[in-house]
């Protein structure tokens, strides 16, 4: 990125925001004219050349993200419950003394066939830190929905 001065987070915020634009305008059969319109309405802080990018990957690739959304779409289970539970790793093989907090995820998820499978895994306190706060990010931006 020569000449261009960005951290890594904002790079991911707009890599999210451009992801999520491009499935919204997939799952919405959006041709590029109602696109680029849709943009123009909610965004007029948006500058001209990336309206203009916009419009040259929709036109280019537009066909293709709808083809991946709606692959990608059927096969999204759905969430049916959630427990959690913290333990401490007290020693292993190596390490007569570990007294380290973990917390594990059990997750139940139907697939489109109605089948429940089970899923689960074990975050570190900081790990379950950032995942609260990111579950607290997307519940924000719900209510403002």
């Amino acid at each position: 990125t020569s000449g261009i001065d960005i951290n890594v987070g904002d790079l991911e915020k707009i890599a999210n925001t451009i992801s999520f634009l491009f499935s919204t305008a997939a799952r919405n059969s959006l041709s590029t004219e109602d696109l680029v319109a849709t943009l123009g309405n909610a965004l007029s802080t948006l500058p001209k050349h990336a309206v203009q990018v916009i419009r040259h990957v929709w036109n280019e690739q537009g066909k293709s993200i709808s083809a991946s959304e709606d692959a990608s779409t059927a096969t999204v289970g759905q969430f049916v419950d959630i427990k959690w539970k913290l333990g401490v790793a007290m020693s292993s093989d190596t390490c007569r003394s570990l007294k380290y907090p973990y917390i594990t995820v059990m997750l139940k998820v139907a697939d489109p066939s109605g089948r429940i499978t089970d899923k689960s895994f074990e975050m570190t306190i900081p790990q379950f830190q950032n995942f609260f706060r990111q579950f607290k990010e997307m519940a924000a931006v719900l209510e403002t929905v």
